[in-house]
């Protein structure tokens, strides 16, 4: 059967090459099924969007909180683009402080070399794109930077691989090289970060780009591009004659700013290449032999728009659009050439593709090529939305958030949230700094989902400032001031609920705990255990969807968050909330992980049996049964397959408590066994030796 329709489509791609109205009104609506299951795939305008605002806002808000002596972070790569593909990198730049690179001389004077150590670039003996930094006499530099020099006529350059070397596990211990970047794996996603230099000055050799500004982008964004310079990340040309010492000219930034002056037919095109990128051309190659990435991909469709190769990109172009950008890539392969989008002269293929491998993609390329449009049908993703169409040809619906979708669109917000939600505070006063740039910010224009996700980061700030608050100040004076501490902790507490999720309840409940007031605790417990079990609440993406609906549907998102959305409690590592999780947060900080994630239906189980243990010991017990039909059970909807490492150590915490150490034992035994997201195996593996210690005495 399908088969039947595979063929139908491609005779009819076939067919559309003609120019008569028919096959052309063919061709459209066709496109316009591909950019229908895009928006499945990547997102609506407003999903794109929204995660969009938030990623800028949250870097925004990391970035004031850095001091002028630590590194600027800006996110790059597809997830700053706005996607959300499952193989997404984390892909960071992280900004060298105090530093600044200039062209030329001339541009000396334009800085206070009191705050700002000068590099000056030297791309006389370095290939379109490089260059060469030398650093320019100062009386201080950065350690790594200082540390990463090389002499050359006498002068001190900053050598890359050397800068690459020193930087690669800066940010995550044992991190391996990968280009520019240190790579690794931080839980199960993959992570590069780079070191790098900026410049605010638009680099002379990418002068032309500026002439080439006519008809896109917008005036007002190349300027902005223009304004904010450019980055430098520690990699050489192959065929450079210093290869070691060579940087590469970045314009990370100025892409982001382009693909976000997109429209949703251009973004959605990008996308499909990528996808096709992925499925059919890179398709069961392994990562040495894969010559063609996404940045030329990236490229392509640069080209297309700015050369106005397709007057009206719409959703019934798509398709016109995407065989463009196909045609470019394939041309490029064919004459060994791909032209940087800001630097022409800069051949991106020159190291890569050539010869015998040239020869054999082309030929790769071509085949597809010669299949026409129905190529696309090997693109699994977007397949079922051709093959639907082919069966249904009734008219396209629009995919707008309608209240039809917007269980789903709520989901995707919160996921967004609980990512970006990510700030750490270790002190008091990083606390009020958080607190009043948050104030700030609030003032100033905003989208709501830049809103929603700063009520929320709020809100985790108060929780973290009532524990320190509390721990600051523990067994240090008398009882008077011990309960105005506390008093001001729980009011905070209570304030950050009005930001909060359902289950941030149970952040109350460790205070009570913590504070030995246990009747108040098991009254919350009570209360969160009744609301997370109502059928609307969701966790997880679980949930009824039209319980959840009839609940808070048409509702401000806050209230959404604070009547039906529940999320697992994040314990920050640099923080005591209960002393039972503190071997395992240790753990994961000396791993420099940033917290720990636990389900609420875990922690909230947890606490009941650590309270009830001595004067209640059948709800205790039954608490520990909930833990254990939880974990053993397979209960996703409850506990995710990522927190399972910390569930399972929870469950032996309990075990161990109530003196059955062969069956504590066993589950630490299969906390070790969990994937390592958390990374408290250290915490484990001491556990486990504690308990043969106490089997020997």
């Amino acid at each position: 059967m399908v088969n039947s329709y595979v063929k139908s489509y491609t005779y009819c791609m076939k067919m559309c090459s003609s120019t008569t109205p028919h096959t052309q009104l063919a061709f459209q609506v066709m496109s316009q099924s591909v950019y229908h299951g895009m928006c499945h795939i990547i997102g609506t305008p407003e999903d794109v969007s929204c995660r969009r605002d938030m990623v800028d806002i949250s870097e925004f808000l990391i970035n004031q909180l850095h001091t002028s002596d630590e590194g600027k972070e800006m996110q790059s790569g597809s997830r700053r683009e706005g996607f959300r593909f499952h193989e997404s990198d984390i892909d960071q730049m992280i900004i060298i402080p105090r530093h600044r690179v200039i062209w030329d001389m001339s541009q000396f004077g334009l800085y206070n070399t009191d705050r700002h150590k000068l590099i000056l670039c030297n791309s006389s003996e370095s290939p379109p794109g490089f260059t060469l930094l030398r650093l320019l006499p100062s009386e201080y530099t950065y350690t790594i930077v200082y540390h990463a020099c090389e002499w050359k006529n006498g002068e001190l350059y900053i050598s890359s691989s050397k800068f690459s070397e020193i930087t690669c596990s800066l940010i995550r211990p044992n991190s391996t090289m990968h280009g520019p970047c240190g790579s690794g794996l931080v839980g199960r996603k993959m992570y590069d970060y780079a070191h790098c230099f900026v410049s605010d000055l638009w680099p002379p050799t990418a002068s032309s780009w500026i002439e080439r500004c006519h008809v896109w982008p917008p005036q007002h964004v190349s300027s902005d591009i223009v304004r904010n310079g450019c980055h430098f990340v520690a990699i050489g040309h192959k065929l450079g004659n210093h290869e070691d010492l060579e940087w590469r000219i970045s314009f990370s930034q100025a892409e982001n700013k382009l693909i976000y002056s997109m429209n949703h037919t251009q973004f959605s095109t990008y996308g499909l290449l990528k996808l096709f990128l992925n499925e059919v051309i890179n398709d069961g190659l392994s990562d040495e032999e894969k010559l063609l990435c996404s940045y030329h991909m990236k490229t392509a469709i640069f080209w297309a728009i700015q050369q106005n190769m397709l007057t009206q990109w719409c959703p019934e172009n798509m398709m016109a659009g995407f065989w463009i950008c196909f045609k470019i890539v394939l041309k490029w392969v064919y004459n060994g050439v791909c032209p940087n989008f800001f630097i022409p002269q800069n051949n991106m293929f020159l190291s890569r593709i050539y010869g015998e491998d040239q020869r054999n993609l082309f030929r790769r390329l071509y085949e597809l090529y010669e299949k026409g449009s129905s190529l696309l049908l090997h693109i699994s993703p977007i397949r079922d939305y051709i093959l639907n169409h082919l069966i249904y040809s009734g008219p396209i619906v629009s995919y707008n958030c309608t209240l039809v979708f917007e269980f789903t669109f709520d989901d995707k917000l919160y996921k967004e949230i609980d990512r970006l939600d990510s700030i750490t505070t270790s002190n008091l006063q990083h606390c009020a700094k958080a607190l009043l740039t948050i104030e700030q910010l609030i003032c100033s224009p905003l989208t709501s989902y830049m809103i929603i996700l700063l009520q929320t980061v709020s809100a985790t700030v108060l929780r973290s400032t009532a524990f320190i608050l509390h721990n600051q100040y523990i067994d240090k004076s008398g009882n008077k001031n011990t309960y105005i501490r506390d008093k001001k902790s729980l009011h905070l507490l209570r304030l950050s609920m009005k930001f909060g999720y359902v289950s941030d309840m149970l952040y109350i409940a460790m205070f009570y705990y913590k504070t030995f007031r246990y009747k108040e605790a098991l009254s919350i417990i009570d209360i969160s255990k009744v609301k997370m079990s109502q059928p609307y609440v969701l966790f997880r993406g679980n949930g009824q969807r039209l319980a959840y609906i009839e609940a808070v549907g048409g509702q401000p998102w806050s209230t959404k968050m604070k009547q039906a959305i529940a999320r697992n409690l994040t314990l920050d590592n640099q923080i005591c909330y209960i002393t039972e999780l503190l071997l395992e947060q240790e753990s994961g900080n000396r791993s420099r992980r940033a917290c720990i994630l636990i389900s609420p239906f875990i922690l909230a189980n947890m606490l009941d049996f650590l309270i009830c243990r001595h004067n209640d010991t059948s709800r205790a017990q039954a608490a520990l049964d909930n833990i254990t039909a939880l974990i053993q059970h397979g209960e996703e909807d409850f506990v995710a397959k990522d927190t399972m490492d910390i569930s399972w150590e929870i469950l032996g915490i309990c075990q161990e408590i109530k003196g059955n150490i062969q069956a504590a034992r066993f589950s630490f035994q299969q906390s070790l066994k969990q994937y390592p997201i958390f990374e408290i195996q250290l915490a484990t593996r001491e556990r486990i030796q504690n308990l043969n210690d106490q089997e020997r005495h």
